[in-house]
C-alpha cells in the first residue's frame, strides 16, 4: 500500500491500511463511518473539522504499516 498522506480520502485510508479504521475512530469519532463525506474528504478536512493536526493522525496510520 501506498503511504498515507494528509490529502488522502478517508474512506480509501480505511479500505487500503487494516488499522486506519481505528485510528479514524479514535480522533474523529465513530460520526465518521456514517457520514457520506467519508468518500469525498480527506484526513486533512476531518482533522480540521476536529481540530486536529493531520500529521499526528498520518504518522498513526502509517506507523501501522511498519
Amino acid at each position: 500500500m501506498a503511504k498515507v498522506t494528509k490529502d488522502t480520502i478517508i474512506g480509501n485510508a480505511i479500505k487500503e491500511s487494516p488499522g486506519a479504521k481505528a485510528v479514524i475512530e479514535k480522533h474523529f469519532g465513530g460520526g465518521c463511518f456514517t457520514c457520506p463525506g467519508i468518500n469525498m474528504e480527506t484526513i486533512a478536512f476531518g482533522s480540521m473539522m476536529h481540530n486536529l493536526d493531520p500529521q499526528k493522525i498520518v504518522d498513526e496510520i502509517n506507523a501501522l504499516e511498519t
